[in-house]
């Protein structure tokens, strides 16, 4: 029986089998996503989740693990500098496996593994449910806006006229003011009649 064996053989020695899973590791932490077996994706999870948890951690021990795994510094440079940025809010769940269907030749089952990036989560705006009583003063108070715009129409009507009847009598002068200015001889008159009586001959 094969009671705490866990992992798949697939087929192959163990020294095979972990260098083919070093391999993989390394390819899907440098293009994020790569294709292959539904079985080798589904092995290959693991190793992905324990590396991702190394980065996390960060110290110099688990850079030390992630490169007896990784063999290339730049990959694990990486990984670790974007790791709590990434994947920092999760507590599992780094990688998606979506099958794509049968290969061709062999008619083996292909599957995508690719790194999850968590979304922002938007907060929706929930409504409060109203009440009837308050839908229908809702109702009651809109009905009565149109009375109120055309009051203020009104009211704006009649200010207008105001102010142009005021502009009106400013620029009209008073017609007793205009009476009073033309029985008044202007000075200049009254001299000259004076001047006309002082030239006449004596007799």
């Amino acid at each position: 029986m094969r009671h705490r064996k866990a992992g798949l053989k697939l087929n192959r020695t163990s020294s095979h089998r972990d260098a083919m899973f070093r391999n993989m590791v390394t390819s899907l932490f440098k293009y994020e996503r790569i294709r292959t077996t539904d079985t080798k994706a589904k092995g290959l999870r693991r190793w992905a989740d324990h590396l991702i948890t190394l980065a996390k951690r960060g110290d110099l021990h688990a850079r030390r693990q992630a490169f007896s795994i990784i063999r290339e510094k730049d990959v694990v440079h990486k990984l670790f500098s974007k790791a709590n940025e990434r994947f920092g809010a999760m507590l599992g769940g780094y990688t998606r496996i979506v099958k794509l269907g049968r290969r061709p030749g062999d008619a083996a089952f292909v599957s995508m593994i690719e790194l999850v990036t968590p979304e922002k989560s938007k907060k929706k705006k929930t409504k409060a449910k109203k009440s009837p009583a308050v839908k229908k003063k809702q109702v009651a108070v809109e009905k009565a806006k149109p009375e109120k715009k055309e009051e203020k129409l009104i009211e704006k009507i009649a200010e207008e006229k105001s102010a142009k009847s005021e502009e009106d009598t400013d620029k009209k002068p008073d017609k007793m003011e205009l009476s009073a200015e033309s029985e008044e001889t202007p000075p200049e008159e009254n001299k000259a009649e004076d001047d006309i009586e002082n030239t006449e001959p004596e007799k």
